[in-house]
């Protein structure tokens, strides 16, 4: 009866933290990483391959359309804060070979990072699309843009 009551102790105190949850973990803090930081370097892709573009036509509009290549570069930064959280929990492995890390706290983590590389994945996206369309149609409006100055007897002082 000893041998059983022991058994069952060592059962449900580490047969839930097999070693192979540590990889769970580790996965969920390279997939909040590695796709946080593809959305972000999508994002920038697209916004900036517009912002050259718009760029020649239109010099004088690169600073203020600059702002959706910064956002999409901000989005990368949320992985790699995401991947340091995760990595700080998962404990090392101790010499006596119990492991303490569970299934559940190794599932948690693959979720986190999932969570947060594919959100941050598509809002790389998103920003980078929205961004390319807003940059060229600022350059646009730039370009289709007549300026006529009206003087005090109505008469045209400049314009096209």
């Amino acid at each position: 009866m000893g041998d059983q009551g022991d058994n069952y102790y060592m059962m449900n105190e580490y047969g839930l933290c097999p070693s192979w949850a540590l990889s769970l973990g580790y996965m969920g803090v390279a997939a909040g990483a590695v796709l946080s930081n593809w959305g972000s370097a999508w994002g920038t892709w697209k916004a900036g391959v517009s912002l050259l573009n718009t760029g020649i036509r239109h010099p004088g509009s690169v600073m203020k359309n600059v702002i959706p290549i910064v956002m999409a570069g901000v989005i990368g930064i949320y992985g790699l804060i995401i991947a340091v959280i995760l990595a700080g929990n998962i404990p090392t492995p101790a010499n006596t070979r119990e492991n303490v890390y569970s299934i559940y706290t190794g599932m948690a983590h693959l979720c986190a990072g999932l969570c947060c590389g594919l959100s941050g994945l598509a809002a790389g996206g998103c920003i980078g699309i929205i961004g390319d369309y807003g940059v060229r149609s600022v350059g646009y409006r730039s370009s289709n843009i007549n300026v006529v100055f009206v003087g005090g007897d109505g008469s045209k002082i400049g314009g096209v």
